[in-house]
C-alpha cells in the first residue's frame, strides 16, 4: 500500500461524509461527479437497486468517444460544462428530469460547478 496524501485523505472523509447523508433512488439517482487533473467525468448511480449495491445507469467523460472530437482546445472549464449537458441530454432520453448531487468530496467550485450549472442548463433538476 502506498503513501495517502494527506490532501486525498481529507476528500475522502469528506467524501464519507456527504454519501451517508444522500443516497441515489430510481426515481431520483445519484448524479456523482469524479475531478482528476485533467479530466472530469459523472455517472448515475441509482443506489437502492441490487439489494443496495447500487447499479450505475450510464458514465461520460469529457474523454468519452461521443463528447472528445468536439472538446478539443477548450479549457478545463468549459468541457466540464458540456459533460454536464451531455449528462442532461442522457437524462432525458431515460426520462430522468430530477437528481441528486454528490461532488464526491470535491469543493463545489470551479470544473464542479461548471459541471452542474451545464447539467442545470440542459434542463436537469438537483
Amino acid at each position: 500500500m502506498g503513501k495517502t496524501s494527506a490532501k486525498l485523505k481529507g476528500r475522502i472523509r469528506r467524501k464519507r461524509r456527504i454519501r451517508r447523508k444522500i443516497s441515489g433512488t430510481t426515481a431520483k439517482p445519484r448524479l456523482s461527479v469524479f475531478r482528476s487533473s485533467k479530466h472530469i467525468y459523472a455517472q448515475l448511480v441509482d443506489d437502492t437497486a441490487d439489494n443496495g449495491n447500487g447499479k450505475t445507469l450510464f458514465t461520460i467523460g469529457c474523454n468519452s468517444p461521443t463528447l472528445r472530437d468536439g472538446l478539443q482546445g477548450k479549457e478545463k472549464k468549459e468541457k466540464a460544462k458540456e459533460v454536464g449537458k451531455a449528462v442532461a441530454s442522457k437524462c432525458q432520453e431515460l426520462g430522468i428530469k430530477t437528481v441528486v448531487f454528490d461532488r464526491n468530496g470535491f469543493i463545489y467550485h470551479g470544473r464542479v460547478k461548471a459541471m452542474a450549472d451545464g447539467a442545470r442548463e440542459g434542463g436537469l433538476e438537483f
